[in-house]
């Protein structure tokens, strides 16, 4: 097994998104200068007279800010062959996933969670928000119980953050009690809820007493509830030490534009985070439109030309609600550009600068006095990194190389008839190796 170096002291030789080639100190978990590589594009650590310990050369690598993860479901993660649930539909997936729940113990449950947060470090996330549901029975706390558990093994390899998801029927003591164990922020899905503006208010009361923030399921569906406008409205005047956060927000992305402007001018002046989960809401929404099916996104480019806080997410990975996903922020990139229609900068921002803002994450990226929250990946361009996601990475979390990845592919040469020079079938047995 390889060792990592406990300390970067140093980056060398490692190309921006813009096409510089730079070198890059780091002193502790900050970046304190980022210079131009040298002419030669190579330079060593005996260049660099403040570093002190391990050098990384980044050489045909691009350097970007490490993702971070604003909503997961690390608890339900990886579940989809151990449930089998029925596809396509959130409220048969909600049920299955309340039929196997009941009977899973805390070691199940953290034995899952921490596999998919280290699939996800390995591919560069370095934080991520976990909302941990409030389970049915006499021991409604086991998913709670078993999350702060994987947080305290994981300290020091990445960032994790725990939201208490209070479904309608979740009684407040059991969310008062999951904050109790150490849960962070108050969550829940007031949408499914007969009356969603009341079991909105109840979850920001409770909130509000504990003096923490939110980050609420908010209009999961392509119709039906609207309670944007009361949680922009509640939260309106809350200090900026209680972050409110807003998942999923389909319901934006089927508003009429008067309408939407509106709203997104509430969410703006509210100072929302909006968390768009591409992944997940493609596949559970627009079933019962077989012709010309509706994408389940939010607003994305609204929100964004309108100056909202937007953070993307992958939500559910091989679980009732998703049977598939890689565990890979690049793989949400590429979904925002393709169905969301952003840019690949936009894109790129959504799952790493801009979700740190939604997180309240200090400042973190190739820039002097940023936090050293990095993921290099095999290749040139941002169009290609997304485009091909290359599995050789390096991830660095508060200046620590905490995760390296290598793939090495065997591909057969073809054999070439000696008097043409062109290539015959069947291909030899020799094998070029490439990264």
């Amino acid at each position: 097994m390889e060792t990592l170096p406990a300390q970067l002291a140093a980056i060398t030789n490692a190309t921006l998104p813009d096409g510089s080639l730079v070198d890059v100190e780091i002193a502790g978990d900050t970046v304190v200068s980022v210079s131009p590589a040298s002419s030669e594009g190579r330079r060593d650590a005996a260049d660099h007279p403040r570093s002190t310990g391990p050098t990384l050369d980044l050489s045909g690598f691009l350097l970007l800010t490490a993702p971070a993860e604003p909503h997961a479901h690390l608890d339900k993660a990886l579940s989809w062959d151990l449930i089998d649930p029925p596809m396509g539909d959130l409220g048969l997936a909600i049920d299955s996933w309340k039929r196997y729940s009941a009977g899973m113990t805390v070691d199940d449950i953290a034995d899952r969670a921490r596999r998919q947060a280290l699939a996800m470090l390995a591919n560069g996330t370095t934080a991520i928000r976990c909302h941990v549901d409030i389970l049915q029975g006499d021991q409604p706390l086991r998913g709670v119980q078993a999350l702060v558990r994987v947080r305290e093994e994981l300290k020091g390899l990445l960032d994790l953050e725990l939201t208490a998801l209070a479904g309608p029927t979740v009684p407040s003591e059991h969310v008062l009690a999951a904050l109790d164990l150490g849960v962070d922020l108050v969550g829940g899905a007031p949408h499914l809820a007969d009356d969603p503006d009341a079991d909105l208010r109840r979850l920001l009361d409770i909130a509000t007493d504990r003096g923490i923030g939110v980050d609420m399921h908010t209009d999961e569906s392509l119709n039906g509830a609207l309670t944007m406008r009361t949680l922009a409205a509640v939260v309106r005047d809350w200090p900026a030490e209680r972050p409110v956060t807003a998942g999923h927000c389909v319901r934006l992305g089927t508003l009429e534009r008067a309408e939407l402007a509106e709203v997104i001018a509430e969410i703006v002046a509210s100072d929302i985070g909006i968390v768009t989960l591409p992944i997940t809401n493609l596949y559970l929404q627009g079933w019962e439109h077989p012709v010309a099916t509706p994408r389940g996104l939010t607003a994305v480019r609204e929100l964004l030309h309108a100056g909202a806080r937007l953070a993307a997410g992958a939500d559910n990975v091989r679980d009732p609600f998703n049977p598939v996903g890689r565990s890979d922020a690049l793989e949400t990139a590429s979904l925002l550009v393709t169905a969301g229609h952003l840019t690949l900068d936009e894109a790129y921002t959504a799952v790493s600068d801009g979700a740190r803002s939604v997180l309240s994450l200090p400042t973190a990226g190739v820039a002097v006095g940023a936090k050293a929250e990095l993921l290099a990946v095999r290749g040139d361009t941002l169009s290609q990194v997304i485009g091909e996601a290359s599995g050789d990475r390096y991830v660095v979390h508060g200046g620590r190389l905490v995760a390296h990845s290598e793939v090495t592919r065997r591909i057969a040469l073809p054999a070439l008839d000696p008097t043409t020079g062109q290539p015959t079938v069947p291909a030899t047995e020799s094998l070029l190796e490439t990264r």
